[in-house]
């Protein structure tokens, strides 16, 4: 299976494809989608969308699995990142991918091992996983995260464990 996994975020989108099988795990790519703060909102958007489709149509996914919406205090904040994945997800239903999300702490819990886990343990972790030379920067890693995340639940499923909620 071939997971397209995604942090969204306004600004820095971190983006993966992760495929497994059985119990081989391959990150096949990872990075983030930066978009300059000179750059309108809405153009952020396009360009989320437009590099999303590209990664589709290049690595032609299974399925994509997204982080779920977490709970922020700035209302601008959650405007935004609803906005990103807004697009993210469209850019994924459009080419008729199913999209999955999953809990920060499922998310943690599934690479780390413990919900509380901070962002460095995550990227280390990942790192260790996926056999990588180099640990990947926040935002990929966060995507291979959830890659990972979506590939154990589906495993999982098969033992008659609820997978990720599908949106």
């Amino acid at each position: 299976m071939r997971v397209l996994a995604i942090d969204a975020s306004l600004r820095g989108s971190g983006v993966a494809i992760v495929e497994g099988n059985g119990n081989s795990l391959r990150a096949l790519y990872y990075g983030t989608i930066v978009n300059r703060a000179a750059l309108r909102p809405s153009s952020c958007l396009v360009a989320i969308h437009d590099r999303l489709a590209e990664l589709i149509h290049e690595h032609e996914p299974d399925c994509c699995a997204l982080e779920a919406v977490i709970y922020v205090q700035s209302y601008k904040t959650a405007i935004a990142l609803g906005a990103a994945r807004g697009a993210a997800i469209l850019a994924a239903a459009e080419r008729g991918l199913p999209v999955f999300e999953y809990a920060p702490a499922r998310i943690k819990q599934a690479t780390v091992g413990r919900g509380g886990a901070d962002k460095k343990q995550v990227a280390f972790m990942v790192r260790a996983l996926l056999g990588l030379t180099e640990t990947p920067q926040s935002d990929a890693a966060d995507a291979l995260a959830i890659g990972l995340t979506h590939l154990r639940a589906q495993e999982a499923a098969k033992l008659g464990v609820p997978a990720g909620a599908q949106i």
